[in-house]
């Protein structure tokens, strides 16, 4: 069992910068494939970015494409996600998905594994 525990969540004015972190208790994810996820209030949750296991490929939903991050830290204990140019619509709750050794997957059932998730604010 994979226990994955998001951080970095907050509040943030429109225009604003935060970063998530993914890390799973006891052991690095260097051989999951990890995604983010979101879910605002009253919406079904949605496909944000995903880093490959390998570390060679990334995707994003183009809802976030060019704002977002995703990335691994150098020891691959945790994987990041940088966001930038944060919109009043990015306030939802994040989460941090992961499945071991799989491609890329933008559908909840490409993962095994998930956090608890993490508020993010973003005000107008």
């Amino acid at each position: 069992q994979v226990q994955l525990v998001e951080s970095g969540g907050g509040l943030v004015q429109a225009g604003g910068s935060l970063r998530l972190s993914c890390a799973a208790s006891g052991r690095t994810l260097s051989s999951y494939t990890v995604g983010w996820f979101r879910q605002a209030p009253g919406k079904e949750r949605e496909f944000v970015a995903a880093i490959s296991w390998s570390g060679g490929n990334t995707f994003y939903a183009d809802s976030v494409k060019g704002r977002f991050t995703i990335s691994r830290d150098n020891a691959k204990i945790t994987v990041l996600l940088q966001m930038n140019s944060l919109k009043p619509e990015d306030t939802a709750v994040y989460y941090c998905a992961a499945i071991a050794r799989r491609p890329i997957g933008r559908m909840d059932y490409n993962y095994d594994y998930w956090g608890q998730g993490t508020q993010v604010t973003v005000s107008s």
